[in-house]
C-alpha cells in the first residue's frame, strides 16, 4: 500500500505482521475489569440506526445473569465491537485490543520472534500462504497450502488471523506445536510439527546465473530494501553475462509494500502504464501507474508463480502479464488482493479495516480470482526433498524460446 496510510497485509504469521498506521489518538487507559455504568452511549452514533435490540440484550444480561457481580463491562463492550466487526465477514477486518495493537506496531518495526511464515484464511480454514526461506517454518517442512488445524492443542476452527498470529508467535527459543493437514497426491494427511521460535529476518532478493547465460532472480518479499537489492542483482548478473534473459521468480513471495511493487513493475513498463487498480467502497477506482524507469523493457523475461505468491507479488505478475503478455509459469496464486488501513482508537485499541480491492490492469479481481499461470507446472513435496525443481526447468525452456 502507500507508505502514508495504506498497507499490504502481508500477514506473516510469525511475525511478519500487517504494515500500516494512521494518526494515533491518545486516550486515557480504561479502568479494566468489573461491572460499571456505561457512558457516551450516543457519541458517534449514526442516524437512523435502531439500536434498541442491543440494549434489550445488554439490560437482560445485567439484570438477570446469575453471577452478575463477575461481569466485566469493558470486556463486554470490546466483545460487542469484535462481534460487529466479525459480522462483516472479512478475515482482514479486525478490532484490536491494546495488547494486539501493540503487537501490530512491533511487527511494523520488525521487533518480533516467530516461526517465519505468512498465513491467511482460505475457505474458512487457517492456511499457510508461504513459509519464508531459511526460517524455522521452512526448516520444519512447512509448505504453501498447509492447513493449520491445531495450535498448541487448541483447534483453529473459526480463528481470526490476528489471534492465530498471537498464538504462534512467542519468545525466541520457545516452541509451538502445530497440527497441519496436507494434501499430497489427492490424499489428505495430518502431521504434527514442533517448531522452535526465532527472530525472523525477512529475506528479500537472491540471484544466480543459470545455463546459457540466463539470470534467475528470486524475489522473496517486497520490503524497503527490495529495490536496492534488485539493482544489485541486475548489476551482478550483467557482469556474469546473464542480463539478457531473466527468470523472475515470485514463488512463495507473500508480498510487502505496494510502492515497491510499483517500483519493480516500472523496470519493465513504460511510464504511465497501469500497474494496479484500487477499487473502493463507493465503486470509484484509482489507477496506480508505472514510474519512469524502463530499464528492463528489452530484456526477455518469464515469471514463476505458485500458491505461495500473494499480495504485492500478484500485483507485479498481473501488471507484467496484462501489459506485456509476459508468460506466467507455475500454479495459481493465493489471491490476496485487498487493501487494509489501520485506525488507532481510544484506550490503545485499533481497527484494521479493508478499504479497497486490487484489480489487475485488465480489471480482474486478485482477491476473487487469483492470478492464473499461462503454463501450469507443479513442484511436489517429493521434488523439494530430492532437490528437483520442474517449475524452474520449464521456465528455462520457455525463456530460451524468447
Amino acid at each position: 500500500m502507500r507508505n502514508k496510510t495504506l498497507i499490504l497485509v502481508i500477514l506473516v504469521s510469525l511475525g511478519l505482521g500487517f504494515l500500516g498506521g494512521m494518526q494515533y489518538q491518545n486516550g486515557q487507559e480504561p479502568e479494566l475489569g468489573g461491572l460499571r455504568d456505561i457512558s457516551n452511549t450516543d457519541v458517534g452514533q449514526p442516524p437512523a440506526v435502531d439500536f434498541s435490540l442491543f440494549w434489550d440484550a445488554w439490560n437482560l444480561v445485567n439484570e438477570r445473569y446469575v453471577d452478575r457481580q463477575e461481569l466485566d463491562t469493558q470486556a463486554m463492550v470490546f466483545g460487542a465491537i469484535k462481534g460487529m466487526v466479525e459480522a462483516v465477514g472479512d478475515p482482514f477486518t479486525v478490532f484490536l485490543e491494546a495488547d494486539e495493537s501493540k503487537r501490530l506496531q512491533e511487527d511494523i518495526s520488525g521487533e518480533f520472534a516467530g516461526v517465519g511464515m505468512e498465513i491467511g484464511i482460505r475457505d474458512e480454514v487457517l492456511t499457510v500462504i508461504s513459509p519464508l526461506e531459511d526460517t524455522p517454518a521452512d526448516r520444519a517442512g512447512i509448505i504453501a497450502g498447509d492447513k493449520i488445524l491445531v495450535i498448541d492443542g487448541e483447534s483453529t476452527a473459526g480463528i481470526k488471523i490476528d489471534e492465530a498470529v498471537s498464538k504462534i508467535r512467542g519468545r525466541r527459543g520457545t516452541k509451538v506445536l502445530l497440527t497441519i493437514l496436507r494434501k499430497t497426491n489427492g490424499t489428505e494427511e495430518e502431521r504434527e510439527l514442533e517448531i522452535t521460535r526465532d527472530k525472523i529476518k525477512v529475506p528479500t532478493v537472491k540471484w544466480e546465473k543459470l545455463e546459457d547465460g540466463i539470470g534467475h532472480i528470486r524475489f522473496l518479499s517486497f520490503n524497503q530494501i527490495a529495490k536496492s537489492e534488485f539493482d544489485r542483482a541486475l548489476r551482478e548478473l550483467e557482469k556474469q553475462g546473464a542480463g539478457e534473459r531473466l527468470i523472475f521468480d515470485l514463488r512463495n513471495n507473500p508480498g510487502g509494500l505496494l510502492d515497491l511493487a510499483i517500483d519493480i513493475s516500472s523496470y519493465f513498463l513504460d511510464p504511465g502504464q497501469v500497474v494496479v487498480i484500487e477499487q473502493f467502497a463507493d465503486g470509484s477506482r484509482e489507477e496506480l501507474k508505472a514510474k519512469s524507469n524502463g530499464q528492463l523493457k528489452d530484456v526477455k523475461v518469464v515469471i514463476l508463480i505458485n500458491k505461495g505468491s500473494a499480495s504485492a507479488s500478484e500485483i507485479v505478475a498481473g501488471a507484467l502479464h496484462d501489459n506485456l503478455g509476459i508468460k506466467l509459469i507455475g500454479e495459481k496464486t493465493f489471491g490476496k488482493g485487498s487493501v487494509q488501513q489501520v485506525e488507532d482508537l481510544r484506550f490503545g485499541t485499533a481497527l484494521k479495516i479493508t478499504v479497497a480491492k486490487w484489480l489487475t490492469p485488465k480489471g480482474r479481481s486478485i482477491s476473487d480470482e487469483g492470478i492464473e499461470p499461462d503454463i501450469e507446472a507443479s513442484r511436489t513435496e517429493e521434488d523439494i526433498k530430492e532437490g528437483r525443481d520442474p517449475q524452474l526447468e520449464r521456465a528455462i525452456e520457455e525463456v530460451k524460446k524468447l
